[in-house]
């Protein structure tokens, strides 16, 4: 059973640093795009990073581009997103998914993605 698991978020002040963890289970995640999203509350949920299975090529939101950094580690079956310089707005839910999208680029669209996560709280705030 195909299954992902956040871990990692928590209260951060800002201008701080948090590492999010996807651990995937089930499956190799090196053969799924897997993609990082987020919702705040009373917002929609947005694609803000993904890799792509073939080439581990990333592509990320305006948002968060040059202080988020997403990266796999295959021999762990897992995939981390790192956020540096962490914003009030970067307060969310944050998401990981899997696509079985099979190539050498990415969606950060989250109806390509077929499995979720739970989600982990990042709460940034002095």
């Amino acid at each position: 059973q195909l299954q992902l698991v956040e871990s990692g978020g928590g209260l951060v002040q800002p201008g701080g640093s948090l590492r999010l963890s996807c651990k995937a289970s089930g499956f190799t995640s090196d053969y799924y795009a897997i993609g990082w999203f987020r919702q705040a509350p009373g917002k929609g949920r947005e694609g803000i990073s993904c890799i792509s299975s073939i080439s581990g090529r990333t592509n990320y939101a305006d948002s968060v581009k040059d202080r988020f950094t997403m990266s796999r580690d295959s021999a762990k079956n897992t995939v981390y997103l790192q956020m540096n310089n962490l914003k009030p707005e970067d307060t969310a839910i944050y998401y990981c998914a899997a696509s079985k999208l099979h190539s050498n680029w990415c969606s950060r669209v989250s109806g390509t993605y077929n499995s979720w996560g739970q989600g982990t709280q990042v709460t940034v705030s002095s």
